[in-house]
């Protein structure tokens, strides 16, 4: 059964004006059908639509029921814009969740264009055009499925508020997070369990009230950025973590701990550790070009993350090769590290892009302890395997004596293995 107030529906160039204001039954949209509801559309409770066509919703949409699409065809997308560009935000309610393919979000008329106030997932792809998505907290949550992605976000079009990702498998994600008119993503590593899901959001504010970083866990953080914070969450129950990649923008980054000394910019992401009350170096990979700043190794714990500057340190210590090719006569045929023996108290460990550790030793090169491109037996490779050519992530920590005392050094960045 139906009620009706002013629904348009249409199958290719013809269209006929339906009226409708909440669906009490079963409505199917079949794929090459387009329907508009100029009004707010609600699909009531034990009701349900199966949308694989296209459907504009001009006003606000509320789910008490079943809105679903067939997964097998892809054809399903949803458009959120108000009517003639009206100038108000349009909410997005009800107690069920709502399960969408292709959404556009597109609000020219004001900044915050939508409240999230229900569940919804996405399985192909969110294009945010124009308008800020505002997710509730206590009653809205987004969610990206396995495939899911998103385009065009930007500072005029983002989530200000929680994303979920799930399932995230085969490539990375970005989360298309902001905090008001700016877009301030998170990118997270692909992981191998079904089972993983990450939540995360932005925040434009100082972590440092409620969490000072005058008691930090190494001597060598020195500042800790106190404008902005991203959390990561676990929201799953699966085993594998992430390699966590955050930016900088000079509109939002305190201006503090982009200082270059000795032309370095010592840049790490840092992780608020509740439990002993200090601030974590979880390291940090910089690339200039991209403004960004990624950790070397899996994050496997979670929460407050943001980026901070360490202590300027002699850039003469170690000289590391990141280029190895195990076939080469010219001497790189292993990972290179001068003067790793005059700081014997070392380890140094080699990730793949899905941040498993593929190499670990102590007092690297003491023994001829080297990384050979082999495999330690971890992840879906076999012990003494040989290792898939291509990009990995080292750290080697190393403890030195300044003169003042000692302290653990860590350093982080590229490799490259060619296996031939």
């Amino acid at each position: 059964m139906y009620k009706y107030i002013a629904f348009l529906i249409g199958s290719g160039a013809v269209a006929q004006h339906v009226p409708i204001v909440a669906n009490e039954g079963i409505l199917t949209i079949s794929s090459q059908t387009e329907v508009s509801t100029l009004f707010k559309f609600e699909n009531k409770k034990d009701a349900s639509v199966s949308n694989d066509g296209s459907v504009f919703f001009y006003s606000d949409f509320q789910n008490e029921g079943l809105y679903t699409f067939n997964d097998k065809k892809k054809t399903s997308y949803a458009v959120f814009q108000p009517y003639q560009d009206e100038a108000k935000s349009q909410k997005i309610t009800g107690t069920a969740p709502s399960y969408f393919y292709d959404v556009l979000f597109n609000n020219r008329s004001v900044t915050n264009g939508f409240v999230l106030e229900n569940d919804m997932s996405i399985e192909g792809t969110a294009n945010f055009t124009a308008g800020i998505v505002q997710v509730d907290a206590l009653s809205g949550a987004l969610v990206f499925e396995k495939q899911a992605k998103h385009i065009n976000t930007s500072d005029k079009s983002h989530v200000h508020g929680a994303v979920e990702k799930v399932e995230q498998r085969k490539e990375a994600f970005v989360f298309p997070i902001g905090d008001g008119n700016y877009f301030r993503p998170a990118h997270i590593s692909a992981t191998k369990d079904i089972k993983d899901a990450f939540l995360s959001q932005y925040h434009f504010d100082n972590p440092t009230i409620s969490h000072p970083y005058h008691n930090m866990a190494t001597e060598m953080i020195d500042v800790v950025n106190d404008k902005e914070y991203w959390t990561i969450e676990r929201a799953g129950p699966g085993a594998n973590n992430i390699v966590l990649t955050l930016s900088w923008h000079d509109r939002t980054t305190a201006e503090s701990i982009l200082k270059q000394e000795n032309d370095a910019l010592n840049l790490h992401i840092v992780r608020w550790d509740e439990a002993q009350k200090k601030w974590i170096d979880e390291g940090g990979i910089v690339d200039r070009d991209l403004k960004t700043v990624t950790t070397p190794t899996v994050v496997d714990q979670y929460g407050i993350f943001t980026l901070a500057r360490l202590k300027a340190m002699d850039n003469n210590q170690l000289e590391i090769y990141n280029a190895v090719a195990t076939n080469s006569t010219n001497g790189n045929d292993f990972f290179r590290i001068e003067n790793i023996n005059n700081f014997p108290n070392n380890t140094v460990e080699i990730y793949n892009r899905w941040g498993v550790k593929v190499y670990g030793t102590q007092n690297y090169n003491s023994k001829g302890n080297v990384f050979r491109g082999i495999s330690e037996g971890r992840g879906t490779l076999n012990k003494s395997d040989k290792l898939p050519s291509g990009t990995y992530y080292y750290i080697i920590n190393y403890e030195y004596d300044d003169g003042t005392g000692k302290r653990m050094i860590k350093k982080a960045g590229y490799l490259h293995l060619e296996n031939n």
